[in-house]
């Protein structure tokens, strides 16, 4: 079972005037978690698209549930929790959790896009799942 999480320290400069945290940091701190995943597994997205022949992991999509407001101050836990895999896509499932309390959850879908007939495509994404199982498997 996956189990990464990146800890954020919320600060002033993260908030809105109503003094809560501003939106689109929120998809700011999935995608570090999602690149810290790559580099402390991995060795990092520019390698790892080295290794599997690709330009990028990039984002197809991305659908986030606000549950309760975090604040200047707050510790928020973001965690991946689950990846399921498709042919030519990935889904990544994030919690964020202030102590107990659950802030949002979020699901990126992800692409391993690759240079076909001169034009940008997804590819296959089972090397990446391979790479991240067994990476996955030999840290535990």
């Amino acid at each position: 079972m996956l189990d990464f999480s990146t800890d954020i320290q919320i600060s002033f400069g993260d908030c809105d005037p109503a003094g809560i945290v501003y939106y689109p940091n929120f998809c700011r701190w999935v995608d570090r978690t999602f690149h810290a995943l790559l580099r402390e597994k991995l060795g990092g997205h520019a390698r790892l698209c080295r290794d599997l022949d690709a330009q990028g992991l990039g984002l197809m999509n991305v659908e986030m549930a606000f549950k309760s407001p975090a604040v200047e101050g707050d510790l928020m836990q973001l965690r991946i929790v689950e990846i399921t895999w498709a042919g030519k896509s990935y889904a990544i499932r994030y919690q964020a959790h202030i102590a107990e309390r659950l802030v949002f959850e979020a699901v990126e879908t992800r692409g391993v896009f690759v240079r076909r007939d001169g034009r940008m495509a997804a590819g296959d994404v089972s090397p990446l799942k391979d790479r991240l199982e067994q990476a996955l498997s030999s840290n535990s």
